[in-house]
Parts: C-alpha cells; sequence; structure tokens
C-alpha cells in the first residue's frame, strides 16, 4: 500500500479493479465560516452545509436508501504512524462480494473504547477498504466532524476522487490529531462517549452515506474495542 509522505500531502497510485490511494486536509476551527445551527427541511445536504455545522447532528441528514452506489465498506484498520503498532483492525463477518443491488447498511452508528494514551498520539492513519456496485463515483469525499460537548475539535475533510464500477478499493486517510489543552483531555478522559464524530460521505457533492461515533477514551476495558448498532 502507498503511504503519506506526510500529514496532509496528498497522492495516488491507480490500479484496473483495485485503487490504493490518500489524499487529505484538515481544517481548523479557525478556518470555519460563520456556522449553522441547523439545517432547512428539503434543502440538499452540500459540503459546504455540513463544514458550517456548529455541532454533533441529531438526527441522520439522509438515509441508508441514499446509497445508491452500493459503497460497502469490508475493513477499516487504525495505526500510529510513528510506532506502526495497529489500534483496531475491524473486519466485516460474511460474504464481501461485489453486489449490483443496493445494500443497506444499518450499522451506522459506532462506539469505540481507546486507551487515555490514544490522545497523546500525534498522526495515525485509518485504512479503509470498500467495495463499488455497478455505478461509478466521481468526486468521493468524506468530511469528518469531530467534537467533545459543543466544542468543535478538529475538522477533517478527504478527497477520495474516482472509483470506477465494480471495484474494491483500498485508502489511507492521515489524520494530523490536534493539540488539546491537558484539562480538555482530563475531561475527555473522565466523561466517555461525549466526544463523538459525523462522518459524511459525498459523491459529486450529494450526501450518500452519514455515518457517526462516540468514542470513550477511559481506561480500557476488557472484550471487543468497538460497538457497533442500527439507527
Amino acid at each position: 500500500m502507498a503511504r503519506a509522505a506526510g500529514c496532509g500531502d496528498g497522492g495516488g497510485r491507480h490500479g484496473d479493479m483495485e485503487r490504493v490511494y490518500f489524499r487529505g486536509m484538515a481544517q481548523g476551527q479557525a478556518e470555519e465560516e460563520e456556522v449553522l445551527t441547523e439545517l432547512v427541511a428539503g434543502e440538499p445536504v452540500t459540503p459546504q452545509h455540513v463544514l458550517r455545522l456548529n455541532s454533533y447532528t441529531n438526527e441522520y441528514l439522509c438515509s441508508p436508501e441514499d446509497n445508491i452506489y452500493n459503497v460497502s465498506f469490508s475493513r477499516f484498520k487504525i495505526r500510529d504512524l510513528d510506532s506502526g503498532a495497529v489500534i483496531l483492525d475491524i473486519k466485516k463477518h460474511g460474504p464481501t462480494e461485489i453486489q449490483d443491488v443496493i445494500e443497506l447498511d444499518t450499522r451506522r452508528f459506532i462506539q469505540y473504547h481507546f486507551s487515555p494514551a490514544f490522545l497523546a498520539l500525534r498522526a495515525i492513519g485509518a485504512t479503509l477498504e470498500f467495495t463499488v456496485g455497478s455505478k461509478a463515483l466521481h468526486h468521493f469525499r468524506l468530511i469528518e466532524r469531530h467534537f467533545f460537548r459543543n466544542l468543535l475539535l478538529k475538522t477533517f475533510d478527504f478527497e477520495i476522487g474516482f472509483c470506477i464500477p465494480h471495484s474494491r478499493n483500498t485508502c489511507e486517510h492521515i489524520y494530523c490529531l490536534p493539540n488539546i489543552e491537558p484539562e480538555i483531555v482530563e475531561e475527555m478522559i473522565a466523561s466517555p462517549f461525549e466526544t463523538r464524530s459525523d462522518s459524511f460521505y459525498f459523491v459529486n457533492n450529494k450526501l450518500i452515506m452519514h455515518h457517526k461515533a462516540e468514542y470513550s477514551f477511559s481506561p480500557r476495558r476488557e472484550g471487543n474495542p468497538v460497538n457497533e448498532r442500527g439507527n
């Protein structure tokens, strides 16, 4: 797999049926425009809208049926870029063959259990493996908004690009983690699942998927480091 030369750098390498690529940039709160408190009902959700939201969303901004491209995630891996240690590696159970029919992913919410040491990391690589159905993806883009309570920690904006139909794809996003005040770090550790994120997936500036996550940084407990549940 190709890897980034540094945080925020972009590049790519293409194959016939499988793509390995990465491109990302991170935006801080100071770069944001005026914020929005809510969206107007019936108004199309654009990247500009989600970049201006001032808090974690209460509702999903699209339905599973909007994933008309049948983007299906089969693996998610997180590694520490400094040490190379794998922090998390989740693989989808069951068949992973490419489907022509729309697959309704109801597992749009996930809880992560990380140790307090996670908050001391400076950069991580997050690898996504996914398949695409019979429709090509043009300008595939991921925007993530991370909040602790109502405090915006950081926005990540990754341009994944073009994916051919009936393809298996792998991309690694490089996250330069924000510097957080020690007092806030202590509060985050003491407040499991009050750190949250929205992940918005766009094709041609149209929202096709919206996933949510909550994070615990309390001392690691025994068992599965992630919990998934439906809507």
